[in-house]
């Protein structure tokens, strides 16, 4: 996989994937305010599954699972603009700002489609990785404090997840676990994301489900998979991303082994039947 990213500053880089397809279980460390120029990504979230193309901007919140599933299009590489925005800068800016807080926080990604105020926001910093030097820091800084106060003016409600810098508050395990099994995290994430230490999160499980991790996420994913290709007529590849597995082949000898017959036979089997639904 071709893959090159310019870095003007280590929060704001060009991002380029010329291959077919890349895929990642990311939970980022800062908000991350994405414009898409080329390509197509799929982010699956537990709330929902996000589709966004050439011309979308949309903010990942920080602490937020999610899958993200990037393809090219159109000939074009899958191509964007990523702004950090990092708690340090955050907090600098809203010294001297009153954000308006509301009791909930937004959850999951905000989109702003291809609004003309953050567009050209971000428009902006193209010329920039043409030069052979370095952007002055201050000037960086400049670009990410327009975004943020361009964000403010167009979204009433945005300061409820930039000005929120606490982190992850002990949740309910069951709850957690079984909204955010499908994301293919390290335990030490999961236990983050919940509030407790590793230790105290494998307790803790074991408690609440009288099993391990990893036995516990490995028969729930298989579960899913096998429902989004029964019910949901999912494609094996888009059921095993979608389910949390690392790649094709692994996921298809966990199934099989799990249901006795490999996830193909479930498409040639409703091929089978629809055909012979045809003829009749």
């Amino acid at each position: 996989m071709d893959h090159i990213s310019k870095y003007l500053t280590p929060e704001i880089k060009l991002s380029c994937y010329d291959d077919k397809f890349f895929k990642s279980e990311i939970v980022f460390d800062h908000h991350m305010l994405i414009w898409f120029i080329s390509g197509e990504t799929k982010i699956v979230q537990a709330e929902a599954i996000h589709h966004f193309k050439t011309g979308d901007i949309f903010l990942i919140p920080r602490n937020k699972p999610a899958t993200v599933i990037n393809y090219p299009k159109d000939g074009l590489p899958h191509k964007t603009v990523v702004m950090l925005l990092t708690k340090d800068i955050l907090r600098n800016y809203y010294q001297s700002i009153e954000p308006q807080v509301k009791t909930n926080p937004i959850p999951g990604i905000c989109s702003f489609r291809n609004h003309p105020l953050l567009a050209s926001c971000l428009a902006s910093l193209i010329p920039y990785f043409d030069l052979n030097e370095p952007i002055p820091q201050h000037l960086a800084l400049l670009k990410i404090n327009e975004a943020i106060s361009i964000l403010r003016t167009i979204d009433s409600e945005i300061d409820s997840v930039l000005a929120n810098f606490e982190d992850p508050y002990k949740v309910d395990l069951i709850s957690f676990m079984e909204k955010n099994y499908m994301f293919n995290m390290p335990m030490e994430k999961f236990s983050y994301l919940t509030g407790r230490s590793l230790t105290s999160f494998k307790r803790d499980f074991k408690k609440a489900f009288n099993t391990t991790p990893q036995r516990w996420l490995t028969q729930k994913r298989l579960e899913l998979a096998h429902y989004q290709l029964t019910e949901n007529n999912r494609k094996p590849i888009d059921a095993c991303y979608e389910s949390g597995f690392e790649n094709l082949s692994h996921f298809s000898f966990a199934f099989k082994k799990r249901f006795g017959y490999p996830p193909t036979s479930l498409i040639d089997q409703k091929n089978s039947t629809l055909e012979f639904k045809m003829r009749k």
